[in-house]
Parts: structure tokens; sequence; C-alpha cells
């Protein structure tokens, strides 16, 4: 990387931005964006206790990004534990350092917020993934399950 890695919350003008890394990442198929969606997600998530959306930027381009949930629980003595989810990294741009970034600022922030751990779930298929998360000092943990849930009635 050629400029200087800043890593911030993002704002609501990233929007745009956030959702052609979300396709360019794989985090979305490409050319499925909803940006009324994602203002009103964002909306929710600017106004949650406790969730902060990450972003890499670079020469004033967004090439990374996460977001981090710290949870008050009521076990281990009420200690919060954070979850990270969503991190995607431009794929032309992986392995140049901002998904580092990104986790380490994640692991931080937690840590800053007395965390007893941080969490995430990656997919099974996404091995250059979990090498990664190793790497950073990540254990895997016990198993992931999923429920497909019926989309809402409107």
């Amino acid at each position: 990387m050629s400029t200087p890695l800043q890593i911030r919350d993002a704002v609501e003008a990233d929007l745009p931005a956030l959702l052609q890394l979300f396709q360019t990442s794989g985090l979305d198929t490409a050319g499925h964006g909803d940006l009324v969606a994602v203002r009103e997600a964002w909306w929710q998530l600017s106004h949650w206790p406790g969730a902060r959306v990450r972003v890499a930027e670079s020469g004033g381009r967004i090439i990374g990004s996460l977001t981090l949930f710290i949870l008050p629980m009521l076990s281990h003595q009420a200690t919060p534990c954070a979850v990270v989810e969503s991190v995607g990294v431009d794929a032309a741009l992986q392995g140049q350092g901002a998904g580092r970034a990104l986790m380490e600022d994640a692991m931080r922030l937690a840590a800053q917020a007395g965390c007893y751990k941080l969490a995430l779930s990656s997919n099974l298929r996404r091995s250059d993934a979990h090498a990664f998360y190793q790497h950073l000092g990540f254990d895997q943990h016990g198993l992931s399950f999923k429920v497909a849930l019926p989309e809402a009635a409107s």
C-alpha cells in the first residue's frame, strides 16, 4: 500500500463506498446492493450502544471494514464480550495489512471496553481467512450453528 492506512469510525457519507466494498470483498453478491436498506441499517447501528462500524481508508478510499459489537453479558460476572461481523477487504488489496489493522483495532477497542473475549465466525470454505485469524492469535473454539429464518411478514 503506497499511502498510509487510517482506521476510523464510518460515517453515513461512507455508505456508497461500503456497499461497493461489500461486493468487491465477497461479503455481498455483485449487483445486489440496496442503498436504502443499508441507510436504514446504518441508522439502527448508529443508535445502538456498543455497535461500531470501522473502516480502513487509504488514499481517501475505503478498502476494508468490519462491524464491532460490544455486548453486555449477565454471565461471566457481568463482563462484556465483543463480536466482530462483516469483515471485508477489497479483494485486490488483500494481504497488504488492512485486515490486520482492522482486527487489531477491534481487539484494542474490545480490551478497552473490558471484554473477556472477542469472537467471530467464518464460513467453513474460507480457509485463507481461517489462517489469517489464527495468525492474529485467534483459536478455533466450539462450533457455529445457524438456521435460516423465514422472511418477516410485511
